[in-house]
């Protein structure tokens, strides 16, 4: 079955936007990949002026929630995991895509959708079991 077109969401301007390693692979295999990608996501929401909500970056995936249009909120995805795999292949001298397909999109409709995005978003690493509190989890973060 052929996916949705995506210009059905541009009445929107917040969402919820994923991307996961082939094969769930891991996209960091250490603090100086995350480092990177906070680095990397950092300059994205200031060139694509992204209205970050709330982050987490797992082991094989990530997760934003954002305010912003949507061709702005997919440049900013595009130019970020380009680049970040492009890093990440030259550090670990290897080839190929890092991530499975394009990137994942939800949108958030209301101020309880938010809320319960953001907190479904930090809560990830304590599913996984990685943390046992999100406060734990030092490759995340919130300010809605």
């Amino acid at each position: 079955m052929p996916r949705g077109p995506r210009s059905t969401f541009e009445e929107y301007n917040l969402f919820h936007a994923y991307s996961r390693g082939v094969d769930r692979m891991a996209i960091s295999r250490d603090d100086a990949d995350r480092i990177a990608w906070v680095s990397l996501l950092e300059r994205t929401i200031d060139r694509f002026e992204l209205g970050l909500k709330a982050y987490c970056l797992m082991p094989n995936h990530f997760h934003l929630v954002a305010e912003a249009p949507l061709p702005d909120l997919s440049g900013g995805m595009h130019w970020l995991n380009g680049l970040y795999a492009q890093r990440f292949n030259r550090r670990h001298d290897r080839t190929g895509h890092l991530f499975q397909g394009r990137f994942g999109l939800r949108v958030v409709k209301d101020e309880t959708g938010l809320v319960d995005t953001c907190e479904y978003v930090r809560a990830n690493p304590v599913r996984a079991g990685l943390c046992s509190c999100v406060e734990d989890w030092p490759w995340s973060g919130i300010s809605y």
